[in-house]
């Protein structure tokens, strides 16, 4: 059997957002895997810098309005769609006022890293896969892309196990070298507690949680890893290694479709 389903959940896509090695990733990985025959939904988050009016974004107001409770707060989910030009990629925004309308990306306009980015990844994640729930969407590969995606391992893994649009998806991370410079914020592994997914489940992570903890994680709770870039934090690397998980090294100049493909069926077609 193999895998032909494929949900891309990405930090950064151009040309939604400045050419960088993590949005380049999201922008050709996707259209490089829909043109070797796969289905393919993908996701990021609507961040501030997003031009809605040049990238064409609208609402979905069927999948929109449903209410989050990330650390005993409620918010709003909105959704939104746009078209890459020139492909057959749609890409669904997630959105929401607080989190991502009023403020950029990782850090504000004068490069201080956000308190409560913790707080966005963990509404960024809730919001996808209770998006895909609606979409009733079954994805074969889950594939995540960026530190803000780092969550959704644990979530399929535990509180949404027994979904069925996740019950038979592989996890795949990748793994890239845009590191957060700070913690995830005091309050993240309470926000990150949800159905299962509890504290004494969370208690052999550093309380301080920044990126190599989160990095971690989101091993943890994956079937693959994938080595994108240059530069990975040794730490995590080893940390890959010593899992035993399956692990697709960096390579260029190599046929990008052809490498992923490969990838991908390997480990679906590894048992647990």
């Amino acid at each position: 059997m193999t895998a032909k389903k494929v949900l891309f959940i990405n930090q950064e896509i151009v040309p939604y957002v400045p050419e960088s090695e993590l949005s380049h990733m999201g922008r050709y990985l996707p259209q490089s895997i829909q043109e070797k025959g796969y289905e393919i939904r993908t996701f990021m988050p609507k961040w501030g810098n997003i031009n809605e009016r040049r990238g064409q974004l609208h609402e979905v107001i069927r999948l929109s309005r449903m209410m989050l409770i990330i650390d005993e707060t409620d918010h709003p989910l909105i959704i939104k769609v746009a078209s890459i030009p020139a492909t057959r990629i749609q890409v669904y925004f997630i959105d929401n006022d607080d989190y991502f309308t009023k403020r950029l990306m990782a850090e504000d306009e004068n490069g201080v890293e956000y308190t409560d980015n913790g707080e966005r990844a963990v509404f960024f994640a809730r919001g996808v896969l209770e998006t895909v729930k609606k979409l009733r969407w079954a994805p074969d590969i889950i594939h995540c892309q960026g530190w803000m995606s780092s969550i959704i391992p644990l979530y399929i893994k535990t509180a949404y196990h027994d979904e069925p649009s996740f019950a038979n998806a592989k996890i795949v991370t990748s793994l890239f070298g845009n590191e957060l410079k700070n913690g995830l914020g005091d309050n993240f592994k309470q926000c990150l507690e949800y159905k299962n997914v509890s504290a004494k489940l969370l208690e052999t992570y550093n309380d301080n949680f920044d990126f190599v903890e989160l990095s971690k994680l989101a091993v943890d709770y994956s079937d693959g890893v994938v080595e994108a870039a240059r530069g990975i934090n040794p730490d995590i690397l080893n940390h890959v290694e010593n899992s035993g998980l399956p692990l697709l090294r960096y390579s260029e100049g190599e046929d990008l479709a052809e490498r992923y493909d490969e990838f991908y069926n390997r480990i679906f077609d590894t048992e647990d």
